[in-house]
């Protein structure tokens, strides 16, 4: 029998999470079955349950392929920051969820808006999801404990809520974008810069 690639093997795990994330984001994950994501796949069942065994595998996957994209370009931004400034931090996450939002079949977003509220019913999802989040604010945390040390922000302000607003602004991007429609991760940069820039110095009169 013929060697399977590891390519091979890597373009049928991404063909099903691909068809998870399109049922997934069109009928919710209480009304998806496997044979959904089965079905939507194109493959066989024995095939889908080589990869995956259950629909918190699937969602596991899901949130470490966004998550991975996402770590990785905020992996490079960081790389080239000696002093961060927190609203270009917060900016470029939310181009970050831009730039993933628009990867997949179906927009992956969508699914961690319904991730969020699986969460609180499903022990196993809600695990995925708080260590999806805490290191994203880990890596907004950093960002401000640079900041810091640059003088940006205050010496004794708390990091960690530093972080956590940081993280709303980012989050409450993603849940506008995709209630609202009308918050293009660029005018939301922009607007983040705005607010987290303070009050213009005075002039004199």
């Amino acid at each position: 029998m013929p060697r399977v690639s590891a390519e091979h093997l890597t373009a049928r795990r991404d063909q099903i999470i691909d068809a998870a994330i399109v049922r997934f984001a069109a009928n919710g994950f209480q009304a998806t079955g496997m044979a959904d994501v089965i079905a939507e796949s194109g493959l066989s069942a024995g095939a889908v349950y080589r990869y995956f065994t259950s629909k918190d595998d699937l969602i596991r996957a899901i949130v470490d392929r966004v998550l991975g994209r996402a770590v990785a370009g905020f992996d490079r931004w960081l790389a080239e920051q000696d002093d961060p400034d927190p609203a270009e931090a917060v900016a470029t996450a939310v181009d970050l969820v831009a730039d993933v939002a628009g990867r997949a079949p179906v927009d992956p977003t969508r699914v961690a808006v319904q991730a969020w509220a699986e969460a609180l019913r499903n022990p196993a999802v809600y695990d995925v999801v708080q260590g999806a989040y805490g290191t994203i604010r880990s890596y907004l945390r950093e960002a401000a404990v640079r900041a810091q040390a640059a003088g940006r922000l205050p010496r004794d302000a708390d990091p960690h809520e530093l972080s956590a607003a940081m993280l709303s602004l980012v989050l409450g991007f993603l849940l506008q974008r995709l209630l609202l429609g009308d918050v293009p991760a660029p005018d939301y940069g922009a607007a983040v810069r705005v607010l987290l820039a303070g009050p213009p110095p005075a002039t004199a009169s």
